[in-house]
């Protein structure tokens, strides 16, 4: 059996679509497979994944490419004890943040993942939806180190259109492990992590149908172009899933009639 999740992002704008063999299913032809217990590390990348899907989704509902991706450093003086005093530095920092947002009519969104370097070192990475002058308001809200910011679009180290390299990038925790040039993987790179985002980021639910056959091509619905195709293999079942998003077309530009007057 087959399942399919469907996602809708700004009012059907963007439309993620999952697909999957239900675990408690054989493959086509073959018996009902006996539920294994899943190893710790199997979980863990479960977890992650779950994590990582559920950022994009606020990714895709509440920010556009031209929203601010950042990071706020700490100097060498003002690096804090431990995660608690971290958590503080960033509540005091987001509420004047807020306030400014509030003064120019604005809500704001935010996303954000404190990391503890495994040398020591402490920064904050967040992303925020732009109003104007967000960058400004950034480092003046942050007293700490140093800001860094720009626009989502323009760091190519995080951005595709889908948002997955965005949202593994706020979701990294201690046990990510970069990979190689030879295809190795190196060592964890932070210490500790804190990951969380602002409480006005409610999501649906998704759509779930029932297939009867996994199909081996994908095409995109009318109005619709598909922007990413993610494929790979169920860690914990061994069954194929994928994943694909679809974007609706731009809409084309009204013609406008200049009336001279006689």
């Amino acid at each position: 059996m087959v399942k399919r999740k469907e996602y809708r992002f700004r009012k059907g704008k963007i439309v993620e679509i999952q697909e999957f063999h239900d675990g408690n299913y054989g493959a086509p032809g073959k018996k009902r497979i006996k539920k294994k217990k899943p190893t710790e590390e199997q979980m863990r990348l479960v977890n992650a994944d779950n994590k990582a899907r559920r950022c994009r989704h606020k990714l895709l509902e509440y920010f556009s490419t031209g929203d601010c991706f950042g990071t706020w450093t700490y100097s060498q003086q003002n690096r804090p004890p431990d995660m608690k005093a971290a958590l503080s530095d960033f509540q005091k920092a987001i509420r004047i943040v807020r306030a400014e947002y509030k003064k120019r009519g604005k809500e704001l969104f935010w996303i954000r993942n404190i990391e503890r370097g495994t040398k020591g070192a402490w920064h904050i990475h967040f992303v925020v939806n732009e109003i104007g002058d967000t960058a400004s308001i950034m480092q003046k809200a942050w007293k700490k180190g140093g800001t860094y910011a720009v626009e989502i679009k323009n760091e190519p180290k995080i951005f595709d259109e889908d948002f997955s390299k965005l949202a593994s990038y706020m979701t990294k925790d201690e046990h990510t492990k970069k990979e190689k040039k030879d295809g190795t993987l190196e060592k964890p790179r932070l210490k500790e992590t804190s990951y969380n985002t602002s409480r006005n980021m409610p999501l649906k639910k998704p759509h779930v149908d029932e297939l009867l056959r996994w199909k081996n091509e994908v095409k995109p619905r009318k109005g619709y172009y598909i922007v990413a195709i993610h494929e790979g293999i169920n860690p914990v079942t061994g069954f194929k899933y994928r994943r694909y998003t679809m974007a609706k077309f731009p809409e084309p530009k009204k013609k406008v009639t200049l009336k001279r007057r006689i």
